[in-house]
């Protein structure tokens, strides 16, 4: 059985709540959480290191763009786990340019209203998620390349624009 990704996401953001609990390192967080069904999966495996890796190396840059949109909130006053979701969802934006942005920000609101930290916390996580998105695409910090991502509909409406004369 494959281990779908929201499964791997949720295993993401409790590995993040437990290295902001506990003195531990990323690997030992991460590992104990590991499911059969996600270690039989080679591309499981490889996901889950590789998004719990990126929150990790780039926090700092990820924090700042969360700091940047919630206006009035220390970081240290938004619950552990909504960060945590929020840092997911954003290491997806900024690093995985195969997985939409908009699939980014649906899983997150989904695993906010699973593990909801307070009773707001999925509109919470939707509005810094929706604000940081609407600005790094804005400013062209998204990239994003395959089929149904930004990168494939932004070659569309260049190639509407550009009519058959200007090849002449």
């Amino acid at each position: 059985m494959k281990a779908h990704r929201r499964h791997i996401r949720e295993k993401i953001v409790q590995a993040l709540y437990t290295l902001d609990v506990r003195d531990t390192d990323t690997a030992t967080a991460g590992d104990w959480l590991i499911t059969p069904e996600i270690s039989k999966d080679p591309k499981a495996i490889r996901f889950f290191k590789q998004l719990l890796g990126a929150i990790v190396d780039n926090r700092e840059e990820i924090d700042q763009y969360i700091s940047k949109h919630t206006f009035n909130w220390d970081m240290s006053r938004i619950a552990i786990i909504d960060k945590n979701i929020l840092r997911m969802a954003m290491a997806e934006i900024l690093y995985f340019e195969d997985i939409p942005p908009k699939v980014s920000i649906n899983e997150a609101i989904e695993i906010a209203k699973k593990f909801n930290s307070t009773d707001k916390s999925s509109k919470f996580v939707n509005g810094i998620l929706d604000a940081v998105y609407n600005d790094l695409n804005k400013s062209g910090k998204i990239n994003k390349c395959g089929r149904g991502l930004i990168d494939q509909s932004s070659n569309l409406k260049k190639n509407k624009e550009k009519s058959p004369s200007d090849d002449q």
